[in-house]
């Protein structure tokens, strides 16, 4: 498995891992309106690609296929982290992970927290997050819940 920087024209591939990533995994946790109104089929692809290249994600890459991709911003927010359907549970998210911890600790980062989905609260628990709280967000007119979960990598000093 190769984790690499994304390049730019992948846009559509990743959407693809979006879409299986809520619709194979998360249906678990969510009812049809919801994952629908969470990842749609028909989107903006202008907006999408926007949205990608500000991102500008960490990609996952076994046997040439894209099977998964992950930020993390400098303040230490993961916004994205999706693995395709059919490899979740097989070290991608692990090893997505793992960089995201290494990238962060190499821009000084201290902390990091993402707003997760009940689908992804076991996986990043045993990374070693926490929970914060629980809310309710609308998404295309839809209640979805999630989690916001926390990481502190290192104690900052304090200043005197």
């Amino acid at each position: 498995m190769l984790i690499r920087p994304y390049i730019a024209g992948e846009e559509e591939e990743l959407r693809r891992v979006f879409l299986s990533s809520v619709h194979q995994c998360a249906i678990r946790y969510y009812r049809s309106d919801q994952i629908h109104a969470w990842a749609p089929d028909t989107y903006d692809f202008e907006d999408w690609y926007n949205r990608i290249s500000m991102l500008n994600p960490f990609v996952a890459v076994i046997d040439g296929q894209i099977v998964g991709y992950a930020d993390v911003q400098g303040s230490g927010y993961i916004d994205h982290f999706y693995v395709a359907g059919p490899f979740s549970g097989k070290g991608v998210g692990t090893a997505l992970m793992r960089r995201i911890h290494e990238a962060a600790l190499s821009q000084n980062v201290s902390r990091l927290y993402a707003d997760v989905s009940l689908s992804a609260e076991a996986f990043f628990v045993i990374n070693g997050f926490t929970v914060e709280n629980r809310k309710t967000v609308i998404v295309r007119g839809v209640e979805l819940q999630n989690t916001r979960m926390s990481k502190i990598l290192f104690a900052k000093p304090q200043l005197l």
